[in-house]
């Protein structure tokens, strides 16, 4: 996108209101902060706001058609909120300290009606062409500066002509360097920035800084510009041309004099800076084209060695690197000039680089190169980070550190990235932070090591250090003391802490105690002593609990496999207990393999069970207890009735039944008769038991146990005031009717207990024991 809309999204941001989300601006207001008219900004910026996806933008159409009021909403912005740890997770303070900061740098200044004055920015006066990407620069220059006003250039090498602080500027922006030094042009002629040239003892260049020295005023600090670097003149007439630095998508342009193409890289010859080649920390470029044959003038060493420019003979032969991974490969330096062995040595067998720039087209797959015939090829790196989402915003932090490992060590590192981020998925109540929780480990780790610079070993760090979780204590939420769901301090660390202090104070009053008046450094060293004597203890009867607990769990083990082998040896048993049982003939009729009771005699003997508990249901209502003809007569009654009712019951399953099939399969027949009078018992039972009970509902006791219930309920202490209300009313009857349905349950067990008694045959009479000398033998007996 352009400067303009880029620098639109953050004006945008910086006035979202933190209750609804939504911005409401004019497109003139707009125009105003982002430094263009109002025609450009309803033309190009607002078109490019939707184009982005970024913001949603609602107009209100003015006089003429064109988009006058706007309401927008910087949707990732909005999404962050309530996400912990997302970097736009901003809170109302935080909105309103970037939108002072923006204020600070572009507001464009306003005239209110009671005549006070709002002075523009520092760049707000600057309007035109250019003007937004002058204001974004100068902003991100801003968030760049250290309190003392100095922006930390970018390192590695940078094209000569222009100087670090260009390239600084472009890479910011994401420009070339020539667009990013007219940048820098456009902001000292406003005294908005300076390169300071340091002095030195011997009047020798010395390396420069760039000096912000509004930062350095508002932090009370002075900046020295007293010496500053002296620029060399334009190259061209449209040098000095404002004209709008290229976006991130614009394709960088290439000059005529140019040692490079686009990219902000140089070579050994015509440094304009001592530390223009000093590779203080590499600082690679994101693409890569390839280099200008450089044009040498007569006097320069390297000229006329040949017709191909080669530097001049010297040890460290095959400096020069392939460019363009996969069409171009640039020849390494041989050892002498035309092509002979170096000082003499003999010849050697060509690199791997040489060999790779023979290979053959097909070679190259993706960007990374595969094994060909006649020699083995080494991986290529990837110079950016994976095109995964997630994996560019975990490594983010250590995109240096990427560029600089090899192409197997990016494999295993972003296998290792992919691996820590499900394993965090796993541990976050909310899915998608895992990346920005991996972000801020990495930034924190590198915090610790002081730095990228400080890095030696890139892919060990990263394996070892950078991507390793360190837990506190044995939560395993726990990442250096901070809890990775909620991003607060971890409680069980501080408890963890907080048991170490209390028993090192304690040692301490039993050193007091024991052994009073010790010097400091007597009593720190029994201190000392003691501690690690208590730790040891601690380890020792740690490694004794776990022995325990591996004990333990080995016990369980085995108890768990003799169980189950029980239980495997129970169910074959029971298995074949079952197929021995399915042999066996029915009981009743005789018939074979039934399984001991075939299907219609278990259904004729649960119909017996049921008929004879439907004859106690009708006795237990309606006869008297202690009568037992009465009983008899009662129960008489119930099987002839429900005898009667299996066969009305049968007639009618004969009715709509195929007698043909029931005459040609008699056990059939057999077995739906049986089923028959099975249902036909068990629907009796459910009939006389209802009817029990409602005979059993008008008896005096349930009428008198009902009384009682009415009468508690009504005198509850939350109805004392008012018992005859419409409340207390209804509860009373409520408990009432639930008092006599418990009623009429209890006095139906009973009756039925009672009737069970009654019809159990009499216990038989236990023989007297006989005499110990009746029970012994004959001859014993004599004696």
């Amino acid at each position: 996108m352009p400067d303009a809309v880029r620098l639109a999204v953050l004006v945008l941001a910086s006035r979202t209101p933190s209750g609804t989300g939504v911005v409401k601006i004019r497109t003139s207001e707009l125009g105003r902060w982002i430094g263009v008219s109002t025609s450009y900004t309803a033309s190009q910026v607002v078109p490019g706001l939707r184009r982005s996806g970024v913001v949603s933008v609602d107009t209100a159409e003015g006089e003429y058609g064109q988009d006058d009021g706007l309401e927008c909403k910087v949707l990732p912005l909005w999404a962050a909120q309530d996400v912990v740890g997302h970097p736009l997770n901003l809170s109302k303070k935080e909105l309103a300290t970037l939108l002072r900061l923006l204020e600070a740098v572009m507001a464009p200044g306003w005239t209110h009606r009671n005549g006070s004055i709002t002075p523009a920015g520092l760049i707000g006066t600057r309007t035109g062409r250019g003007a937004a990407t002058d204001r974004l620069a100068l902003l991100l220059l801003v968030l760049e500066a250290r309190e003392t006003g100095r922006v930390r250039q970018c390192g590695g090498t940078v094209d000569t002509k222009r100087g670090r602080a260009a390239a600084t500027v472009a890479r910011l922006l994401g420009c070339t360097a020539s667009a990013g030094e007219r940048v820098l042009e456009r902001l000292e002629e406003r005294n908005l920035v300076l390169r300071v040239r340091l002095q030195t003892g011997s009047g020798l260049a010395n390396r420069s800084r760039l000096m912000l020295p509004a930062v350095a005023a508002a932090h009370g600090r002075a900046v020295a510009d007293d010496v500053q670097e002296d620029r060399e003149e334009a190259l061209g007439p449209h040098s000095s041309d404002p004209d709008v630095a290229a976006g991130a998508g614009e394709a960088p342009g290439v000059e005529a004099e140019s040692q490079v193409s686009g990219v902000p890289v140089t070579d050994e010859a015509d440094v304009a800076e001592p530390d223009v080649a000093a590779a203080l920390h590499t600082d690679h470029s994101h693409l890569v084209t390839p280099v200008v044959p450089l044009r040498l003038s007569c006097g320069f060493s390297g000229e006329g060695r040949g017709g191909e420019g080669r530097r001049p003979e010297r040890a460290c032969a095959g400096e020069d690197q392939a460019v363009d991974g996969e069409t171009t490969a640039v020849e390494s330096a041989s050892s002498v000039a035309e092509g002979g062995p170096l000082r003499g040595e003999k010849p050697k067998e060509p690199s791997v680089d040489e060999r790779v720039k023979q290979r053959p087209a097909g070679a190259v797959a993706d960007g990374r190169l595969k094994a060909v015939s006649g020699g083995k090829v080494q991986q290529q790196r990837r110079v950016g980070l994976p095109a995964d989402l997630r994996l560019r915003v975990a490594l983010g932090p250590v995109s240096w550190l990427w560029e600089r490992l090899s192409g197997w060590q990016q494999d295993q590192v972003e296998a290792a990235a992919k691996t820590e981020l499900a394993r965090l998925e796993g541990l976050l109540a909310l899915p998608g932070g895992a990346p920005r929780l991996l972000a801020d480990r990495l930034t924190d780790r590198l915090q610790e090591t002081g730095g990228e610079a400080m890095v030696t070993g890139p892919y060990g760090w990263l394996i070892r250090r950078g991507l390793v979780q360190r837990p506190s204590c044995t939560d395993r939420r726990c990442d250096d003391g901070i809890r990775l769901d909620t991003g607060t301090e971890c409680e069980n660390c501080q408890n963890v802490i907080h048991t170490r202090r209390a028993r090192r104070a304690r040692i301490g009053a039993d050193i007091d105690r024991e052994l009073p008046g010790l010097a400091d450094g007597q009593r720190r060293c029994i201190l000392e002593e003691r501690m690690r004597e208590q730790v040891t203890n601690e380890a020792q009867d740690l490694e004794r609990r776990r022995e325990q607990a591996r004990a333990e769990q080995a016990r369980r083990e085995a108890a768990r496999a003799a169980a189950a082998e029980r239980a495997e040896a129970e169910r074959a048993a029971a298995a074949a207990a079952a197929a021995v049982r399915q042999d066996l003939p029915c009981e009743d009729c005789g018939q074979d393999q039934a399984a001991g009771l075939c299907e219609a005699c278990d259904h004729h003997r649960q119909a017996e069970v049921l008929i004879d508990e439907a004859g106690l249901l009708a006795a237990a209502g309606s006869a008297e207890l202690t009568d037992l003809d009465s009983v008899a007569a009662v129960t008489a009654e119930v099987r002839t009735a429900i005898a009667s009712s299996t066969t009305a019951a049968w007639q009618e399953f004969l009715q709509i039944t195929d007698l043909a099939m029931l005459e040609a399969n008699p056990q059939a027949a057999e077995d739906a008769y049986a089923f028959t009078v099975s249902q036909t018992a068990q629907q009796a039972v459910q009939e006389y038991r209802d009817r029990a009970l409602t005979i059993l509902l008008r008896t005096d006791e349930v009428e008198a146990e009902a009384r009682r219930a009415y009468k508690t309920e009504q005198h509850r202490p939350w109805f004392q005031y008012h018992p005859n209300g419409a409340n207390a009313v209804a509860a009373a009857v409520k408990a009432a009717d639930t008092a006599r349905e418990r009623v009429a349950e209890h006095l139906l067990t009973t009756r039925l207990e009672q009737l069970r008694e009654q019809a159990a045959p009499p216990p038989t009479e236990a023989a007297a024991p006989t005499a110990w000398t009746d029970r012994l033998p004959s001859s014993l007996r004599a004696r």
